[in-house]
């Protein structure tokens, strides 16, 4: 008897692997660009007083002095998210799977980093919560205009598109941050990924690739490029810029609409991370992630919860400047 390959029901056709394919994360970095509130021992809503400056006025001899009052006011923040990521396993898959266990082990791991996405997501949509219509943020128009300089504004690159962004996009936001008193220490700017691809193929820093002036920064640019992971290899007038895909869209409604002309935009976002009280958002815990699993009796099958409580907000207006660009390359 002669045994070959053609053997129908000895051959197996399909070959599974041993492993799992994961998709591919990327990094979330927003967490601690927020001033964490830990003294919230209870409740849901937390005041933060606040304090004007004082008044300097001109004082004529013999005359009674006039004494002034400093202005105060409260700065509420709330508890307001309550997140919950649930997943179940029948005792009957737990049996049958070939890859039950695996399946399972990643269950939590796979809670957590969901949850982080939803945290990081709405830490930078605070970029656009800044200017929603008639909102307590709105300052003048949708400018936010702070010591007469806006704070929202509109990338100013007209080529190839209108809104893309250019590098004096980023002056101008540093210009921003200084009349409103921001210290310019560890500036933070949180950029979309067509920011760094626009940055990339800006012919003025690619021309001095072959030597003149500029050649010694930006020298090395086509060969490298300007990003290595989610940062820039290059500080650009002064801030340490990230790239990421969590950033908001931007406008009401989504979009810049009749605002500026695109149809397709995102808030960077640009700051001063040189303390954790000058930062502009803020947050709290109310109840950390937390895992619980048991066995459901009555449905048969194993359940994976993890829940949280937490609350975010737009602390420091004037130490937030969002650069509205077009994401279209």
């Amino acid at each position: 008897m002669s045994i070959t390959s053609g053997i129908p029901n000895l051959t197996r056709t399909l070959q599974w692997s041993a492993e799992l394919k994961e998709s591919l994360k990327d990094e979330l970095y927003a967490q601690g660009f927020v001033r964490w509130l830990t003294d919230f021992p209870d409740g849901d809503t937390f005041k933060i007083p606040s304090i004007g400056d004082a008044t300097v006025r001109d004082y004529v001899e013999d005359t009674p002095i006039v004494y002034d009052s400093l202005q105060t006011g409260n700065f509420d923040f709330s508890i307001n998210q309550y997140k919950q990521s649930g997943i179940y396993i029948t005792k009957k898959a737990q049996q049958d799977l070939f890859y039950a266990n695996q399946l399972e082990a990643s269950f939590v791991p796979k809670q957590a980093r969901a949850l982080a996405e939803v945290v990081e997501t709405d830490i930078l949509a605070l970029a656009s919560a800044q200017v929603a219509a008639g909102g307590p943020l709105q300052q003048t128009g949708v400018a936010n205009a702070i010591n007469g300089v806006a704070h929202r504004f509109a990338a100013t690159g007209t080529l190839p598109l209108v809104g893309v962004f250019t590098i004096a996009d980023f002056a101008k936001a540093a210009f921003a941050l200084k009349k409103a008193n921001v210290p310019d220490q560890a500036l933070i700017a949180i950029v979309d990924p067509s920011v760094e691809y626009l940055i990339n193929t800006l012919s003025n820093l690619i021309a001095v690739n072959g030597g003149g002036a500029g050649a010694p920064m930006w020298g090395d640019l086509l060969q490298n490029g300007i990003g290595a992971g989610f940062r820039f290899v290059r500080n650009i007038y002064g801030f340490d810029v990230y790239t990421t895909n969590y950033l908001p869209q931007s406008g009401i409604g989504g979009t810049l609409g009749a605002e500026f002309g695109v149809t397709t935009s995102v808030a960077n976002i640009f700051m001063s991370a040189a303390s954790p009280e000058i930062v502009p958002f803020i947050g709290a815990w109310r109840q950390d992630p937390e895992v619980e699993a048991e066995a459901n009796k009555d449905l048969q099958r194993v359940e994976y919860l993890t829940t949280a409580r937490y609350g975010l907000k737009l602390y420091r207006p004037e130490n937030l400047v969002t650069v509205i660009s077009n994401v279209t390359v």
